[in-house]
């Protein structure tokens, strides 16, 4: 536990105060009460988005890897009308047995993770065979120009956002992961700055395996 972990969860809340009100939480509003079943939201980071799991919800296991950040969602466990079970794990290694979930859930969570297509090969192990992910997730640009500009300035960002990727085409990751994409939705990361702003929020299902 770093004191550079504990600072950024401290101030986590904070940082992320401008894009909530200017739209990203109406799209977890809009994508979370999706979920159903019994449901794991990997990264929970201080709980975002309990709020929004609606009434098909059965339970929610949240696996988050920083124990700074896992302290302070702990806090915002309790009160729901499903239980909500937090468990201190990366999201490369579940510690859960195959087809154990309905839902999947991922919120600016596999920009960050130091192995994505790890990452999402465990969601599909745990993932049942006609589970769903749900996801909101900054990525590469599709314009060059911008494109260009990320790959310059992810080392500092990796830096200064604890391992922020703002470069990944985690879209293509999510396809080759072994998902069907059902519905996208571009969109940008409003009062952040410019090369993290290209935005996705969609669904997307597991693809039977041939």
């Amino acid at each position: 536990m770093s004191v550079a972990d504990r600072i950024f969860a401290s101030m986590y809340d904070r940082m992320t105060a401008g894009p909530e009100k200017a739209g990203l939480r109406d799209h977890r509003r809009r994508l979370i009460r999706k979920a159903t079943g019994r449901v794991l939201e990997i990264g929970g980071g201080t709980g975002a988005n309990l709020p929004f799991y609606g009434t098909a919800v059965q339970d929610v296991t949240i696996t988050e890897p920083s124990e700074p950040m896992a302290k302070r969602l702990e806090g915002r466990l309790g009160g729901h009308r499903f239980p909500v079970e937090l468990v201190l794990a990366p999201a490369e290694e579940l510690p859960f047995a195959d087809d154990s979930f309905d839902t999947a859930v991922s919120t600016l969570v596999l920009r960050t993770v130091v192995d994505q297509a790890q990452a999402l090969h465990e969601l599909r192990r745990v993932l049942r065979h006609d589970g769903r992910l749900l996801f909101i997730e900054h990525v590469r640009a599709e314009g060059d120009r911008l494109a260009r500009w990320q790959d310059r300035l992810n080392g500092v960002n990796k830096i200064v956002a604890r391992g922020c990727n703002c470069n990944r085409r985690t879209l293509d990751g999510i396809r080759s992961a072994g998902f069907t994409t059902t519905e996208v939705q571009h969109d940008e990361l409003h009062k952040a700055p410019p090369f993290v702003r290209p935005l996705v929020v969609g669904t997307a299902e597991c693809r039977a395996a041939a």
